[in-house]
C-alpha cells in the first residue's frame, strides 16, 4: 500500500492569495494553477483541459448546495473516482455539520443510516491534520473505524482541504477509481487544484447565500411589524410573529411564550405543523432557562431532547433550538423560540444573530402595536361613552314620553281593540327602554370591572360588537359553560369570536348573527369539549375572497387540540356564512 501526505511542489492553498484571510481572484488563482503544472508528466499536461473545464464549471452559479453539488460531480469525473463527497467542518471544528454525497444511491443512503459526523476515522484524521492524503487501501489504514452496514466498499482514497478565504471549510473525498487501479500523483495534484476554485466558488456561494438570508429576515420583520401595525388582536399578533420567525429560520415550530403569574412562561401562541399539546404548556420559575429569558439574555440549545435545562414534556419533540427575549428598551416582554426537529441540523452563527435582531424588532413592534390599540381602545370608549350620554338623555327620553303618550291615549279610547293594541305597544316600550339601559351600562363598564365568567365575556364582546354592526347579535349558551370550560379554552374562544364577529361586521353585510356556546359536546376523540358557533345570514365568503381570518380561527384550535370550520349561513338557500370552533374543555 502506498500513502502520500503533504503538500506538492507548488501548494494551491496559496494561489493568489495576497495575504491572510484574503479573497483570492478566480483568474490569478486559475493563471497559478495552470503554472504550477509546468514541468509535471506528459500526462498531466494533456488533462489541463480537462481540469480548466472542471474548474469552469465549478465556478458556476451562486447557490450553495448546487456548488456543492457540483464539486463532488466535477471532482469524481476529474479524478475517474467512483464515489465523492465532502465534509463541512462544524463551528466547532470538531466534527462535521453536513456531508455531501456523489455516487451513493438513494437505496445506500437508507441502508447506511445517519451520516458520518467525523468525530473518528480517516474523516476525523482529516478535520484535525487537514493536508492531502492518498492511500492505496484504506482498509489498512491505522486510522481507518471501517463502515457502518449497507455501506458500499471502498478501497482507494485521496483526500483534498478545501479553504475558503484562508480558513478550512470542509474536506474533499473521492474513493474507488472506476478502473480498479489507484489514485495517482497526478490525481492528487489535479484535485488539489480543483479544490482551490472550489474554495472560491463556495465563499462566493456563501457571501450570496449570507446576502440573500438577510434580506429574508429582514423582509420578515418588515412583514411583522406592518402586521402589528394594521390593528390585529394581541393574540393574533403574537400567532403572527410564531408563524414568521418559524418560517425564517426553518424551524419545526414557531412559539411564543409570555411571563405567568407564578414567575413562569406560558406558551400562548405556536405555530407548528402538529401544535397539539403545546399550547398552555408553562415553564416553572425554578427553571434554569427562565431567569436567563426574563434577564433579557437569549438561550441556544443544541438539543432540547436530552439539555437538563428544557424540562418540558413538549421538549421531547424538538432538536436544536433558540429561546430570544422579545425585548425592547429594557423591557422583556417574553421569549420567542424557534426548535427544530430531532436530529436537524444546528442553528449557524449567523442564524442566531439574525433571528436575535428579527426578535428585538419583533419586540418594538409588539410595543407600538398595543400602544396604537389603546389608542384607539380609548378611542372607542370615549365614543362608547357619548352613544350611551346620547342612548340616555335623547331615546330614552323620547321613548319614555312616546310610552306617557300612548298611555293617556289608551285611557281616552273606548273602543277595546284599539286600548288592547296601545297597551302591548305600551308594553314593548317598557321593555325596549330596560334594554337600553343594559346596552348602556355595558358600554360604561370598562375591562377592569368585567366579571370573568365565560358567559359574561360572549355577552360583552356581543353587546361591544353591537355598535359597528348597527343590531344586537343574538347569544345563547347550552350547558354550565362558566364552569366546565377552562381558562386557556375560554380566553381563546373569546379571541376566535372576536375574530368571527369583526369578519362578519367587515365582510359579511349581515342583518342577523346568532352565537352559540355549548358546553356539553364531544369531540372527535370522544373527550369533552366546547364548541362556538356563529352564523349570519350575509353575503356568505366570495371565491377569490381572503381567508387569513378562517387561517387565524383554525390555528387557534388545532394548537388547543380541538378544530374549526365554516359553511352555509342563516340566510334563504343558505346563504350567508357558519363558522364552527371547538376544543377541549
Amino acid at each position: 500500500m502506498a500513502a502520500t501526505a503533504g503538500p506538492p511542489p507548488s501548494d494551491p492553498r496559496d494561489l493568489g492569495s495576497g495575504g491572510p484571510g484574503a479573497v483570492p481572484d478566480p483568474m490569478d488563482a486559475a493563471t497559478e494553477a495552470t503554472r504550477s503544472l509546468r514541468g509535471l508528466s506528459t500526462e498531466l499536461t494533456a488533462r489541463v483541459p480537462q481540469l480548466l473545464e472542471a474548474m469552469r464549471t465549478v465556478g458556476a452559479g451562486l447557490d450553495l448546495h448546487s456548488t456543492l453539488d457540483r464539486i463532488v460531480e466535477t471532482a469524481a469525473e476529474l479524478a475517474d473516482a467512483r464515489y465523492a463527497a465532502i465534509g463541512i467542518i462544524d463551528e466547532a471544528r470538531e466534527g462535521l455539520s453536513d456531508f455531501v454525497t456523489y455516487g451513493v444511491t438513494a437505496q445506500q443512503h437508507e441502508r447506511i443510516g445517519a451520516l458520518p459526523d467525523g468525530h473518528k476515522g480517516l474523516l476525523g484524521a482529516l478535520i484535525h491534520d487537514p493536508k492531502p492524503l492518498r492511500l492505496d487501501d484504506l482498509t489498512k489504514d491505522a486510522r481507518s473505524a471501517g463502515f457502518p452496514p449497507g455501506h458500499p466498499p471502498m478501497r482507494t482514497f485521496l483526500g483534498v482541504p478545501i479553504r475558503v478565504q484562508g480558513d478550512i471549510f470542509g474536506n474533499l473525498y473521492l474513493t474507488e477509481k472506476r478502473d480498479g487501479g489507484v489514485f495517482s500523483e497526478e490525481d492528487l495534484h489535479m484535485v488539489r487544484v480543483l479544490a482551490t476554485e472550489a474554495g472560491i466558488a463556495i465563499g462566493n456561494a456563501r457571501l450570496n447565500e449570507a446576502t440573500r438570508q438577510r434580506e429574508r429576515w429582514i423582509d420578515g420583520s418588515v412583514a411583522v411589524t406592518t402586521e402589528l401595525l394594521a390593528g390585529s388582536d394581541v393574540d393574533d399578533a403574537l400567532a403572527v410573529v410564531a408563524e414568521q420567525a418559524r418560517k425564517l429560520a426553518d424551524s419545526a415550530a414557531g412559539i411564543v411564550l409570555l411571563p405567568d403569574e407564578e414567575g413562569g412562561l406560558e406558551i400562548v401562541a405556536v405555530s407548528a405543523d402538529e401544535p397539539a399539546g403545546i399550547m398552555g404548556t408553562q415553564i416553572p420559575p425554578d427553571s434554569p432557562v427562565v431567569e436567563q429569558l426574563l434577564a433579557g439574555e437569549p438561550v441556544f440549545v443544541d438539543d432540547s431532547a436530552t439539555d437538563p435545562r428544557m424540562v418540558t414534556d413538549i421538549a421531547q419533540r424538538f432538536g436544536p433550538s433558540m429561546m430570544l427575549p422579545l425585548k425592547s428598551g429594557g423591557r422583556v416582554l417574553g421569549t420567542l423560540a424557534t426548535p427544530r426537529s430531532r436530529g436537524a441540523r444546528p442553528f449557524t452563527a449567523a442564524e442566531r444573530t439574525l433571528a436575535t435582531q428579527f426578535a428585538a424588532q419583533a419586540a418594538l413592534a409588539l410595543v407600538l402595536a398595543d400602544a396604537q390599540r389603546d389608542r384607539e381602545r380609548l378611542a372607542v370608549y370615549e365614543d362608547r361613552d357619548r352613544i350611551a350620554r346620547d342612548l340616555h338623555d335623547l331615546v330614552i327620553q323620547r321613548l319614555f314620553a312616546t310610552g306617557m303618550m300612548l298611555e293617556s291615549a289608551q285611557r281616552r279610547t273606548i273602543v277595546p281593540e284599539v286600548s288592547q293594541g296601545v297597551g302591548k305597544a305600551v308594553d314593548e316600550l317598557d321593555v325596549t327602554i330596560q334594554e337600553i339601559r343594559t346596552a348602556i351600562f355595558a358600554l360604561q363598564q370598562g375591562p377592569a370591572e368585567a366579571p370573568s365568567g365565560l358567559r359574561t365575556r360572549v355577552l360583552r364582546e356581543t353587546g361591544t360588537a353591537a355598535v359597528p354592526l348597527g343590531f344586537q347579535p343574538s347569544a345563547h349558551f347550552i350547558g354550565p359553560v362558566d364552569t366546565r370550560v377552562g381558562e386557556l379554552t375560554g380566553k381563546n374562544l373569546i379571541a376566535a369570536l372576536r375574530e368571527a364577529l369583526s369578519n362578519a361586521f367587515r365582510h359579511a353585510q349581515a342583518s342577523r348573527i346568532e352565537v352559540v356556546v355549548d358546553a356539553t359536546i364531544r369531540l372527535p376523540d370522544g373527550t369533552d369539549g366546547v364548541r362556538l358557533t356563529v352564523a349570519d345570514d350575509g353575503i356568505g365568503i366570495p371565491d377569490s375572497g381572503r381567508r387569513s381570518g378562517l387561517k387565524n380561527l383554525a390555528n387557534r384550535a388545532e394548537a388547543l387540540g380541538g378544530s374549526s370550520m365554516y359553511g352555509p349561513g342563516l340566510g334563504e338557500g343558505g346563504t350567508g356564512t357558519m363558522v364552527r370552533w371547538e376544543a377541549p374543555l
